[in-house]
């Protein structure tokens, strides 16, 4: 049985001890809201919801469909907009509810379940790096780590939490069908959230900031402040800031165009062109530079298709001309500003809302005191408060080489470069529906790790979790020791051997009579599953295949 198949916690000893960390943790909460430490409407939710899993745990408790309610719950319910609330030191968010489940139960099920093993990710080494680098800039940095420890715990976690989740997709969803269903979740939901955005730029009205009620004990916490762009407003929709959702929206437009090439379906193209629509309502430079980028690999990696489907942009600009009047003026001059892009950019060094050039040089001087190993991890605190001692970079790489130095940003461009490298060299060798989604996720991460030049992207955890998510599962359309293309190899004792998953699809040989029978019968269905070796040609000779009677 494949990974793929494999039992989530939903069969055997894995499924019976999640039922019961359910029912244990209906009663931990049960017990919570009786001594006020939670609401007991928010006890009372969690109490029924545990409740639920434990009874449907065989359907509810399979890991793609743990994943795609971790997806949903991440794309639907604003990140630091929403929280339950209780006297608790830290804020209990939906989202950190369900990671803190589906981990739990993948590590508990690692440990009990033999059908559930880890996998290797095949970018072990800059995984690696990554980790020493953060560990190495905290110990490097004692004094400075020491006046920020809160904030340095809460980045660690936040790290450990990503790459487990990583580690956890990989591990889980090695099946062509679940990768495809979590892809239509993924673009499914940025479709809704792209047309929730086109809504909110034209009326002002934000669903995502009126979701109290619909889950039990949600509290709307804080609204986020953006600014806006000339004469349209900025909408946000269930992002923590325009420019987060504009690069969402990007990396899943090529998803969806492999959707669409694989389902042969035109819904998908359709759910182009909104993720399009969506993206220009946001009025952010870095979701059209991002656009560019896919554009860019693809022309690269698809070239003829590419050139063909470029006219598809006029009426993209007329529908968002139409939909929206005014937003492509907006973004015209947000790109040609009075004076030039350059001088805006260059303006306000050293202060609150300085232009991405302006902070450029006096951060390389910065970095030049700590190049090895930065400031330390998660000690650059930038939200306003007594504990600020930062301000906002727009550059995720240039806040990367202070904080984890030359170490670090070496390691993050080690995992973005190899994971692109490959999906790019395998992408323009393979045309079948493989080849598709290995072009669509070397698109999506390029863009990603573009787009990170612009905005301090792992300050967003929505569009973050998303990125990790392609990355596992470019990781799994990688491994070439996943196969369907690979079929199960006896053991030598002839008694069959754990099968290898594969996204390929098998292509079965028919046999020859020295491999098969001895009749030049075709063999039976058990040897067509053994190890298929080369036939000599002279036994070629000797044994020719029998035609069937059709002539074939």
């Amino acid at each position: 049985m494949s990974a793929s198949a494999a039992r989530a916690p939903g069969a055997g000893l894995g499924a019976r001890m999640a039922a019961a960390a359910l029912g244990a943790g209906g009663l931990v909460t049960l017990a919570a809201g009786a001594a006020g430490l939670v609401e007991p409407k928010v006890a009372a939710g969690l109490v029924i919801a545990a409740a639920a899993g434990a009874i449907g745990h065989r359907w509810i408790l399979q890991w793609h469909r743990l994943v795609g309610l971790l997806v949903v719950v991440i794309l639907f319910i604003p990140i630091r907009r929403y929280g339950f609330v209780g006297d608790l030191p830290f804020q209990l968010e939906p989202y950190r509810v369900l990671v803190a489940v589906v981990l739990g139960a993948w590590i508990a099920s690692l440990l009990v379940d033999p059908a559930v093993r880890l996998w290797r990710s095949g970018f072990e080494k800059p995984m690696a790096l990554l980790v020493l680098a953060v560990l190495a800039s905290v110990v490097a940095n004692p004094s400075r780590v020491a006046d920020t420890s809160s904030y340095v715990t809460k980045d660690l976690m936040f790290l450990a939490s990503f790459l487990l989740l990583f580690y956890a997709m990989v591990s889980l969803v090695r099946d062509r069908r679940h990768i495809d269903t979590l892809l239509k979740i993924l673009v499914g939901g940025g479709v809704v959230i792209a047309v929730s955005t086109v809504i909110e730029a034209r009326s002002g009205y934000n669903v995502f900031n009126h979701l109290e009620g619909w889950v039990p004990g949600l509290k709307l916490l804080e609204l986020p402040e953006v600014p806006g762009r000339g004469i349209r407003l900025r909408a946000y929709a269930s992002a923590q800031h325009p420019i987060a959702l504009s690069a969402l929206l990007v990396i899943l437009m090529p998803p969806a165009i492999y959707l669409a090439h694989r389902t042969r379906n035109k819904a998908w193209l359709g759910a182009i062109a909104v993720l399009f629509v969506g993206v220009a309502a946001t009025n952010s430079r870095t979701g059209i530079v991002m656009l560019l980028v896919v554009g860019l690999v693809y022309l690269w990696l698809r070239p003829a298709e590419t050139r063909r489907l470029w006219p598809a942009l006029i009426p993209g600009a007329v529908a968002v001309q139409l939909l929206m009047p005014g937003t492509l003026g907006s973004l015209k001059q947000s790109f040609f500003p009075e004076g030039g892009l350059l001088k805006e950019q260059s303006q306000f060094a050293g202060w609150e809302g300085s232009g991405r050039i302006a902070d450029l040089w006096p951060s390389l001087a910065e970095w030049s005191y700590q190049p090895l190993f930065g400031q330390g991890y998660g000690t650059r605190i930038t939200d306003p408060g007594p504990d600020q001692n930062a301000l906002i970079l727009d550059n995720q790489w240039l806040l990367t080489l202070l904080e984890v130095g030359a170490l670090g940003f070496i390691a993050w461009v080690w995992l973005f470069g190899g994971l692109v490298r490959r999906l790019g060299r395998g992408a323009r060798h393979d045309q079948s529906d493989r080849g598709w989604l290995m072009a669509a996720l070397a698109a999506s991460l390029t863009a990603f790790a573009v787009g990170m030049l612009t905005y301090d992207a792992f300050s967003f955890v929505q569009v973050t979790f998303v990125a990790y998510v392609l990355a596992a599962m470019a990781a799994v359309v990688l491994d070439e020791g996943t196969a369907e293309a690979h079929p199960v190899r006896p053991r030598e004792d002839g008694r069959g051997g754990r099968p290898v998953p594969s996204l390929r699809p098998v292509t079965p040989r028919r046999p020859s009579r020295s491999a098969g029978t001895g009749s030049g019968r075709p063999a039976p269905a058990s040897v067509a599953t053994a190890p298929i070796r080369p036939v000599p040609p002279h036994a070629a000779q000797e044994a020719p295949l029998r035609r069937r009677g059709d002539g074939r």
